[in-house]
């Protein structure tokens, strides 16, 4: 996960020359969440399986594994021995692992090369006639109603008994959106042993799901309660309703298990859409079914996906992002004329014909995320932490001062360092698509002098959010960057579906003493799908605007700096004490600088004698909580995820981040600009191009 910045440079560095080989279907980048921390991840083993089944999935014609050498928990030799271990195909096709030595426009112009090189092979594969036992189809349901078990998912059941009719392989996930659901499920199933099998995974997944103080109540959203599934049960009975009740369940199998036979398989996963999907993607499925209610718009990079909507009001909403309208059942079409009508349109599309979400270039990964919990020992400590009170650490005084000032932004809330249009993603599912809009937006040049840059901070939240603890860090950090002095405009902009959709942040915003009519509010489902609601942003964006006045420099001094301090592997005596003196100096002016707990400063000897004069340090802010007092502060750090650590200390309104690194530079922020700076001399040589600041002589010079 720690390349993800560098695979999606790939990709976009590579976009449209794959457009000269007919039989390339064009290059996509796997950027994902996991495998980013220093420790090694409880869901290692199910982390390698899906990265091995994306791999060997029959739509891959070649494939670039990268690490960064050997730092990170999960490797390339982690990979290639579990690929070996477990009889992965891997020789059967085009692939290289690459570990990043250098520079990363070096490493990126090797890597181009590399790619460059198969292009030629890839394009040697020829379409031919295959039956349809060769199709391998997963059955996924997002943004459902109470009409998605009456129409979307029977229809979908009915094709995809077909697909195992003619020897193919369907495949059914989302363990918890079948809790409720097992006598159905388990009416017509191969044998005793995989009906056990069945229920012993749902059990597991109960009790995984305890350990964090949840239950499978807490999987059903907000919109899904609006559209009448009251329940985990309802809900359920409509989703297993993707089996149609002639069909056996033949396998049941592990989330990313390899299929190998044909049938009709279940396959462990949570319910969230985007981590199913993955599973199924890495278990050999070749298609995708997605049934939605509220018209989900989710699309996998290198797998078909066909859209299902439950209703034809909805379909004529978002037609553009629908791919069947399994509303016609409900106006009088009979369910078997849908069913062979659907069952062409698959064979269509496994022939080549582009999906709407492939005509739409809009696609997403995320694997099953990594449990912080491996058992209830820590739950009530967990339950019942407190947020600090946030009031900053005492630092040592008398240090010297220096009459220094800074070019500035003015603004209603004094000066800053920056004034970006942000568009605020409210779950995982409309993160690629605020990404887009700020791309757009910037290349349009419709900054107009009223702000810097437009900005999308794209995220994995909100989806697969329970309640509790995980849902409070997430939306304290979501709305701590719309409050950050470094937006001046911001909008919020949902899928429509998720549990934190934009009534939930209109709520959030008004009891952090936030007015909500301050920000833009747009939605990708109930604006009308990907083109409409890119549209309506842009409006908002530059109407805005237009009656904004133009940005005004000012001069500031070191009491308006908010500084987010950061340090990566080794960290030398002198960086130390010159980043203590720095401390003191910048609290001294009553500026304000934030650490977190897990940084290296905060086990120096030298830093915390020459900063706090050797007291003791305790944190100050929770993740993501507003710094609204200046002075020294330490913010809680549950994850040593360098990405996730500065998500955290941008949402406490820092508005500049100062890195000391040894080794690997730091992947960015988004929003908040990041200064690396190395005193170690391997860092400088091989780094130094992507260093701010090589820190070379006595530390006083």
């Amino acid at each position: 996960s720690r390349l993800t910045g560098f695979v999606r440079a790939l990709e976009l560095e590579m976009n449209g020359i794959a457009d000269a080989y007919e039989n390339v279907d064009g290059i996509v980048c796997v950027a994902h969440t996991e495998g980013g921390e220093d420790r090694k991840p409880n869901n290692l083993d199910l982390l390698l399986r899906t990265l091995s089944g994306f791999m060997v999935n029959p739509n891959v014609g070649a494939v670039l594994v990268l690490d960064h050498g050997g730092e990170e928990a999960v490797t390339n030799t982690m990979l290639r021995a579990y690929l070996e271990k477990h009889g992965y195909p891997v020789d059967d096709l085009a692939h290289e692992f690459m570990s990043l030595e250098g520079g990363f426009r070096r490493d990126l112009e090797r890597a181009k090369s590399v790619v460059q090189g198969w292009f030629e092979e890839v394009d040697a594969a020829r379409r031919t006639q295959e039956p349809a036992s060769e199709l391998k189809i997963g059955l996924q349901c997002g943004g459902s109603d109470a009409f998605s078990g009456v129409s979307a998912n029977p229809l979908v059941a009915w094709v995809s008994g077909e697909v195992v009719r003619n020897g193919g392989i369907a495949n059914l996930a989302e363990t918890d959106e079948l809790i409720g659901a097992e006598h159905y499920v388990l009416k017509h199933v191969k044998d005793l042993e995989t009906a056990r099998r069945f229920l012993s995974t749902v059990e597991r997944f109960k009790e995984r799901v305890s350990w964090h103080g949840h239950t499978a109540e807490d999987n059903p959203s907000g919109g899904n309660n609006y559209r009448g599934l009251y329940n985990i049960s309802i809900k359920s009975i409509g989703a297993a309703m993707k089996k149609h009740p002639d069909v056996r369940i033949d396998h049941v199998t592990e989330y990313a298990q390899r299929m190998a036979e044909p049938g009709f398989y279940f396959m462990d996963s949570p319910g969230n859409d985007l981590e199913s999907v993955a599973g199924q993607v890495a278990s050999g499925a070749n298609m995708i079914f997605f049934t939605t209610g509220n018209g989900s718009i989710t699309n996998f990079p290198f797998v078909p996906t066909i859209k299902f909507v439950t209703t034809t009001s909805r379909y004529e909403l978002l037609s553009e992002d629908m791919d069947v309208n399994a509303g016609a059942y409900l106006d009088g079409t009979p369910m078997d004329e849908l069913g062979r009508e659907t069952f062409e349109r698959t064979l269509k599309a496994a022939s080549g014909e582009r999906t709407v979400g492939e005509r739409a270039g809009h696609s997403q990964v995320s694997i099953w995320r990594d449990w912080k919990q491996t058992g209830s020992e820590n739950l009530d400590r967990l339950r019942n932490e407190q947020e600090p009170e946030g009031e900053p650490l005492p630092v040592k005084g008398g240090a010297p001062h220096f009459e220094i000032s800074f070019e500035a932004i003015k603004s209603g809330r004094g000066p800053v360092s920056d004034q970006v249009g942000l568009v605020m993603p409210t779950s995982l599912c409309s993160g690629q698509i605020s990404r887009r809009i700020a791309n757009r937006l910037n290349e349009r040049g419709a900054t107009q002098g009223k702000v810097t840059r437009f900005v999308a901070l794209p995220h994995t939240e909100g989806c697969g959010v329970s309640a509790g603890s995980a849902e409070t860090i997430y939306s304290r950090t979501l709305i701590g960057h719309l409050a950050s002095p470094s937006v001046r405009f911001g909008l919020l902009l949902e899928h429509g579906c998720e549990k934190t959709h934009n009534d939930y942040f209109r709520s959030r915003l008004s009891e952090g003493g936030l007015d909500p009519d301050s920000f833009g509010w747009a939605s990708v489902q109930l604006d009308g799908g990907i083109e409409s609601v890119t549209a309506r942003v842009e409006e908002w964006f530059l109407e805005t605007l237009e009656g904004a006045e133009e940005l005004d420099e000012a001069s500031a001094g070191l009491d308006e700096l908010r500084l987010g301090l950061l340090t990566a592997g080794e960290l030398p005596d002198a960086v130390a004490h010159a980043l203590a003196e720095l401390t003191r100096t910048l609290v001294d002016a009553r500026g304000t600088v934030v650490l977190p707990e897990r940084s290296a400063l905060l086990s120096s000897p030298v830093f915390l004698r020459t900063a706090l004069g050797g007291q003791g340090v305790r944190t100050t802010l929770a993740h993501g909580q507003a710094a609204l007092e200046s002075g020294l502060h330490v913010m809680e750090a549950p994850s040593s995820d360098a990405t996730e650590t500065m998500t955290g200390l941008g949402a406490t309104g820092v508005e500049v981040l100062l890195a000391h690194v040894g080794g690997r530079p730091l992947r960015s922020h988004r929003m908040i600009p990041l200064l690396q700076a190395s005193a170690d001399p391997d860092t400088i040589e091989e780094h130094g191009d992507d260093l701010d600041l090589a820190l070379q002589g006595a530390p006083s010079a």
